[in-house]
């Protein structure tokens, strides 16, 4: 789709704003050799024979002439911050003037001055003179000056600030750093014959870096800034004077020798004359800041001020447009694409013509490019990367002189005033069509390849169809006055027309009859999409009309050159935009008169997602099914996709009432009162029952159920405690449940929003019958922790496992004992969950008990292990030997219950009752070497390190119990009661172990030491035997015994001394149970004798004390010819003989044996723990017992023991 709007356009027209002339007094023409713009454009700085001029850039005001310099002006510059500007003359002088134009500072060459220049970052100046060049800064001092091969002409710094070229006479360019070093050299050929007169850095961010230079050998190069050339040196008629870039670097300006100013492209295209004068040269032109404005200075001293303005050059074909950029570059842009900027896409393509580009012109595939001698033809194509790119295809070498430029699939053709010339891609001219009057318009509306139709609008009226093989034009339309703008519609039925008179006029083509005409329109366009519909623009406005309705307007500025879909194509000044417009207007005006199939054409152009809602409900409200659903099927709307459906289903079976069809719809539509009203008319009380039960309006409901309907009622009020406990509203809820006879559903409310009083009240009016809701009332009892009533319901039910269960879980143990007492059947049910709860308290002692109670023994065993092997990991050893001795007491329990595990369970006994006297005395040997201070006297630790030892004599020790702790203690504390001899032996002992660190210094100073003493024990620690009367050493390595009669020693379990204590065994004919009657009957102080007499039984060899004459048979010499043990075998008459206060009994449970003991020193007395059966001497007992009010070792609580007759002894 092309579009051209006149007969002709220039590419570009220079008017002038401002013109002035520099005389002298003498009123000649002072030579204008450079000028320069203020940063911001404001002001204009002149350099107008020996003054320097002041001009309002605006409108070209002289506003002060400066004075300062004794000769000819030749170059001035600003700074970048627009406060200075300097000027350099021929009197060698440099003036730097402030922004209220007084000189500042002046500073002197050697020569004259031909160039300054202001870095465009810093304040740093260069000025340039004949033989040298200097660089000066405000906050230096003195100017840096740097001499040269030859006459320097100009100069230009790098955008950075960081280098600056400088031209010389000789042909060379002297590239330096910005402290005056010389970087890159560049000779160009002709030398003095093509002196450099002008240069200049590009400003432009893709051409950074292009400097560009004119010499006087009448060309123009490029160069980068390592000094390498781009291209080719570009010819000139004339000698560049000054060279400058004009918006922004995009093009260049050169004033010359040939008294013009010209506009060139940045590859140095002449595009443009923008000033010329007669016969002078023209020395000087800059670029004014942010605007199309180009100053230049003549010799003769005219000033001019142009202001430069281009037309748009482009073509548009659908949504494919075409302009032309930087007056010789291309761009075509995809104006439906989402990124117009994304190149990749191929939604923006860029071509470089190296040439101005007049005309434009796109069609399909082929874009027709008309340059100063040539046509060139693209084709788009795409390349391996598969985007879209386009390529040259045809060239037509030849120059042509036309207003307009049209391409087709494979012609050109060319319009001139009324002639209309046809030509192939290879310039062979096809035909000529001679038209009656000029054209104003022409537009190719497609058709076969090679035989496509173009519609033109002719100056006198006529409207003409042309067909590119045809030679005679068809008449479609003549109007009055001149045709400016015209499309076709979709069909080619209708044609719109634009004429001068701004009128939009549009005809039926077949009948030429006259459709409608709207004012004030100056462009219009055809949807293409659709046949109804266009749109026009005028005013500021942009209407669009849907057949003969009023247009729908909006602002907008520009022209429309294309309509499709929803999108409208306007072009406003240079630029071309894509305007998505919904179509919302023109779809209501066709849903107002009931069109539907119209009103959805106009949709699928492009509507909002309300406007596709608006549309379904009309025709389904209009009973369009169809185009209903088209809708619907838009919106994703499958409530009403499914409606429609059942409709259409009703009407296949016969049904035809659309009454009913329409009550449906509107139920659905949520207009329930007509609904209801149709519902009834057409008998359908059912359905308005159900749509006023689903809206809870349960009022309006009523009025459609019978009342002589019980169970409708009921079920009415259901649903109606439904929707109450839907909407927030609980407490109604239950209320109707409980009417409705839904009594779990009424209690599950009343429990989840903790409604206790409600709850109680509804479980109290149940049947005890009714165990469900029960169950439930007491579930929810339980959860609002109302354990009182639960208790109550669980009672009312009869459950009696329940209610342990509640009393467990609330850990009231007291009524679940009670229970457990009157159903033993529930016994495990209380103390299992009992011992737990007692363990996950950290009462495993209560818990072990408890779950023995329950006779879950595995479970106490488990219980006692674990807290053993804790005590002893952790190295609390009184607690170890405290659980193994629980542990032992349990062996014996089981034993006892268990006849086929005695042997077991009683060598198990052993066992653990030896840990726990171990772990008992060692807690002391551990407190005393880990600990800084102990309450143990030496003599007490002496006998406990002792004792362990004696007792780990021949056997490993336990576990984390430590050898070397245990005889690091019987050494100290031997040296320090003199038993020097058991030390040292001690200490030898211990050079045999592996030692801590800890204690290495201070054993290996003791083994060193311990020499030194005597090898002796001291007496004092050597125990007699009370059986043999043996006198024993301090230590018997084979273990705790005596070394002759091997009568075993016995401990106080307090300070561990050996006891004066001799144990004896019971005759044959002797019970345990007969030994507390006999013992004390018979006094011994008769005179009768008792003496001992041997017997042999097997292997064993046996003493029996029988009466003699010897008032006491235990104080008898023993003497033992072999190394064994032989017990003391003691009969009834000897226990008659024996008073109460010598004997001592350990009533051990069955099923062991009791042990009897004869207290051998009566004046010392010895007490017995009951529970543990371990022996003390009374008064260490007594003083352990009140500092603890429990035994030492069993820990059994004695509060009243001391108050007892001495139970222990008999």
């Amino acid at each position: 789709m092309i579009q051209n709007r006149s007969l002709y356009v220039s590419i570009m027209r220079s008017v002038p704003v401002w013109v002035d002339r520099v005389l002298d007094r003498g009123q000649q023409g002072q030579c204008i050799y450079d000028v320069t713009f203020k940063p911001d454009g404001s002001q204009l700085i002149v350099a107008a024979g020996q003054k320097v001029l002041v001009y309002d850039a605006q409108d070209g005001t002289l506003e002060e002439p400066l004075k300062g310099h004794k000769d000819s002006v030749f170059t001035v510059d600003y700074s970048p911050d627009g406060k200075r500007f300097a000027s350099g003359s021929a009197d060698k002088n440099v003036i730097i003037w402030n922004e209220a134009h007084a000189a500042i500072l002046k500073y002197l060459h050697n020569d004259a001055i031909q160039a300054v220049a202001y870095s465009p970052v810093s304040q740093q100046l260069v000025s340039c003179a004949i033989s040298d060049f200097g660089i000066w800064a405000p906050d230096q001092k003195t100017v840096n000056k740097h001499k040269v091969s030859s006459r320097i002409t100009c100069i230009s710094w790098t955008n950075d600030g960081q280098y600056f070229a400088i031209g010389l006479f000789n042909g060379i360019i002297s590239i330096r750093s910005k402290l005056g070093e010389e970087k890159v050299k560049i000779e160009r050929p002709g030398g003095t014959l093509n002196p450099i007169w002008t240069l200049q850095w590009n400003p432009n961010k893709e051409d950074f870096d292009v400097l560009t230079v004119g010499d006087w050998g009448k060309s123009l190069s490029f160069y980068r800034l390592n000094g390498k050339q781009i291209g080719k040196d570009v010819k000139l008629d004339f000698d560049p004077c000054k060279v400058g870039h004009f918006n922004n670097g995009k093009y260049l300006v050169i004033a010359g020798s040939n008294g013009r100013t010209g506009l060139y492209s940045r590859d140095g295209v002449f595009l443009g004359l923008v000033t010329e004068t007669k016969d002078k040269w023209m020395w000087s032109a800059a670029w004014k800041p942010n605007s199309s404005h180009i100053v230049s200075g003549s010799q003769d001293g005219t000033i001019t001020c142009n202001n430069l303005i281009f037309s748009t050059v482009h073509g548009l074909y659908r949504d494919r447009y075409a302009y032309r950029q930087n007056l010789t570059d291309l761009v075509v842009q995809l104006l439906s694409a989402v990124d117009v900027d994304d190149t990749s896409s191929g939604s923006k393509i860029f071509l470089r013509c190296h040439d101005l580009i007049k005309k434009i012109s796109i069609y399909k595939d082929k874009l027709a490019v008309q340059l100063s001698d040539r046509i060139v033809v693209y084709e788009l194509v795409e390349d391996q990367s598969m985007a879209l790119m386009y390529r040259p295809k045809h060239k037509i070498m030849k120059k042509f002189e036309c207003n307009l430029l049209v391409v087709c699939t494979n012609h050109i053709v060319l319009c001139k005033e009324a002639t209309l010339t046809c030509l192939s891609f290879d310039g062979v001219k096809q035909r000529e069509w001679l038209l009656d009057a000029n054209i104003r318009y022409v537009k190719v509306i497609g058709g076969p390849k090679g035989r496509e139709a173009m519609l033109l609008g002719l100056k006198n009226g006529q409207v003409l169809q042309i067909f590119v093989d045809n030679p005679f034009p068809i008449t479609l339309l003549k109007i009055s006055g001149s045709v400016l703008c015209l499309d076709l519609s979709m069909s080619r039925n209708k044609l719109a027309i634009v004429n001068e008179n701004s009128s939009l006029l549009v005809y039926d083509i077949n009948t030429k009859e006259l459709l409608f005409e709207e004012k004030d329109a100056n462009s219009v366009a055809w949807n293409s999409q659709n046949e109804d519909m266009l749109c026009y623009s005028g005013k500021g406005m942009l209407s669009i009309k849907a057949r003969d309705f009023p247009p729908h307007q909006q602002r907008m500025l520009g022209y429309v050159v294309g309509y499709c879909g929803s999108r409208i194509f306007c072009l406003h000044v240079h630029a071309m935009r894509a305007v998505d417009v919904p179509q919302s207007a023109p779809m209501y005006q066709y849903l107002e008169r009931k069109m539907y199939n119209e009103a959805h054409q106009i949709a699928c152009l492009g509507v909002t997602m309300g406007d596709w809602k608006n549309l379904a409900h009309h025709a389904l409200e209009g009973l369009n099914f169809k185009i209903a659903r088209k809708a619907f099927t838009r919106t994703k709307d499958l409530r009403y996709l499914e409606l429609i459906h059942n409709i259409e289903e009703r009407q296949k079976r016969g049904e035809d009432n659309t009454d009913a069809f329409l009550a449906d719809i509107y139920s659905h539509q949520g207009h329930f009162s007509e609904a209801g009203k149709l519902y009834k008319k057409t008998g359908y009380d059912q359905k308005a029952l159900n749509m006023y039960t689903d809206l809870r309006m349960f009022e309006l409901a009523k009025d459609f159920v019978g009342t002589a309907d019980p169970v409708e009622q009921k079920q009415l009020i259901a649903k109606q405690a439904d929707w109450a406990q839907n909407t927030n509203e609980p407490r109604e809820a239950a209320s109707m449940y409980l009417a409705a006879g839904e009594t779990l559903k009424a209690i599950n409310i009343i429990g989840r929003n903790g409604w206790t009083d409600m709850l109680i009240d509804v479980a109290r009016g149940l049947d005890k019958a009714d165990r469900e809701p029960l169950s439930r009332c007491a579930h929810y009892l339980k959860l609002l922790q109302q354990y009182p009533y639960c208790a109550e319901v669980y009672n009312k039910m009869g459950d009696k496992r329940a209610l342990i269960e509640l009393h467990v879980e609330t850990n009231s143990w007291d009524e679940a004992f009670a229970l457990a007492e009157r159903y033993p059947e529930y016994k495990d049910e209380v103390y299992v969950p009992y011992a737990r709860w007692l363990a996950e308290n950290d009462k495993f002692e209560e818990a072990q008990k408890a779950f023995h109670k329950a006779g879950k023994i595995t479970d106490a065993l488990h219980v006692l292990k674990q807290l053993t092997d804790n005590a002893v990991n952790e190295n609390r050893f009184n607690d170890a030997g405290y659980y193994f001795w629980m542990l032992s007491m349990q062996c014996l329990d089981i034993a006892r219950e268990s006849p086929e595990k005695e042997v077991e369970m009683i060598e198990k006994f052993e066992e653990y009752k030896e840990l726990g006297e171990i772990y008992y005395a060692y807690h002391s040997i551990h407190t005393y070497t880990d600990e800084p201070f102990t309450s143990h006297l030496p003599e007490a630790l002496f006998n406990i390190a002792r004792y362990l030892v004696h007792q780990m004599a021949d056997k490993r020790p336990p576990p984390s119990v430590s050898k070397v702790s245990t005889w690091y203690a019987l050494a100290r504390q031997a040296r320090y009661l003199h038993a020097y001899k058991l030390a040292r032996h001690a200490y030898e002992k211990l050079q045999k172990l592996k030692l801590p660190l800890r204690f290495q210094d201070t054993i290996d100073l003791g083994s060193v030491t311990i020499r030194s003493k005597p090898f002796h024990d001291s007496e004092d620690l050597q125990h007699t035997c009370l059986r043999c009367s043996t006198t024993n050493p301090v230590l018997n390595p084979r273990g705790d015994f005596c070394i002759n009669c091997q009568q075993p020693f016995f401990h106080s379990f307090s300070a561990f001394e050996i006891l004066p204590i001799v144990e004896f065994y019971l005759d044959e004919d002797v019970r345990d149970d007969d030994v507390e009657k006999l013992v004390g009957t018979e006094s011994r102080l008769d005179g009768t004798k008792s003496e001992w007499k041997s017997s042999s039984e097997g292997d064993a060899q046996m003493l029996r004390m029988d009466h003699d004459e010897s008032p006491d048979p235990f104080a008898a010499d023993f003497i033992q010819d072999e190394d064994k043990y032989v017990p003391v075998i003691v009969s009834e008459a000897t226990l008659r003989s024996l008073s109460r206060r010598e004997v001592i009994i350990r009533k051990w449970p069955k099923p062991l044996r009791w042990q009897y003991f004869k207290n051998c020193l009566p004046d010392v007395p010895i007490s017995i723990c009951d529970s543990c059966l371990q022996m003390f001497h009374t008064d260490d007992y007594e003083l352990m017992v009140l500092q603890k009010q429990q035994c030492p070792f069993c820990r059994k609580p004695t509060e009243d023991r001391m108050d007892e007759e001495e139970p222990l002894l008999i």
